[in-house]
């Protein structure tokens, strides 16, 4: 087998690790979809293997990005204190191990609610504000994931013209 097609294969696997990890935070996300494609393209080394790494990473980091940005921003309107997003990340840990699959994101979820009622003493406003804080970190996950998914888009063109023109 070409040594290639070998490079782009285990380049899709790690490009579908990066997607689940855009959900998932205990696996790489945007991060791994950047490494991946600078060294697919490298390895590679055609101009559409390079062309489409090149745009590939340049929207995977902007996408990383974004979701950092309209996060911080969303938490900081809301005015949410780490030290909720602390108690949210301990409860994701918890979670992770109580409950299989899903504990993560129940364990962060009640982790962040705790944090919260502790802060406001009251249930209705430690519940809105864990909704818009999930809500945010929602929108973040989502822009991200978004851009991991077309920068793979762009990597799929890039292959297809790679190997149409070897």
């Amino acid at each position: 087998m070409d040594a290639q097609i070998i490079y782009t294969v285990i380049a899709g696997l790690l490009l579908i690790v990066s997607a689940l990890g855009t959900i998932i935070p205990v696996l790489p996300g945007s991060l791994l979809t950047i490494v991946t494609l600078l060294g697919w393209g490298w390895l590679l080394g055609s101009g559409a293997s390079w062309w489409a790494a090149g745009l590939g990473m340049l929207i995977a980091a902007l996408g990383w990005s974004a979701s950092a940005v309209l996060t911080g921003r969303k938490l900081k309107q809301h005015q949410i204190p780490k030290g909720s997003i602390f108690w949210g990340l301990i409860g994701a840990i918890a979670g992770a191990f109580i409950i299989p699959v899903v504990g993560l994101f129940i364990g962060f979820a009640l982790g962040l609610f705790i944090g919260e009622a502790a802060r406001h003493r009251k249930f209705a406003g430690a519940l809105a504000s864990s909704w818009a804080t999930l809500k945010a970190m929602g929108l973040g996950i989502l822009v991200e994931f978004g851009c991991v998914l077309l920068a793979t888009s762009v990597w799929v063109i890039g292959l297809i013209t790679h190997f149409a023109t070897r």
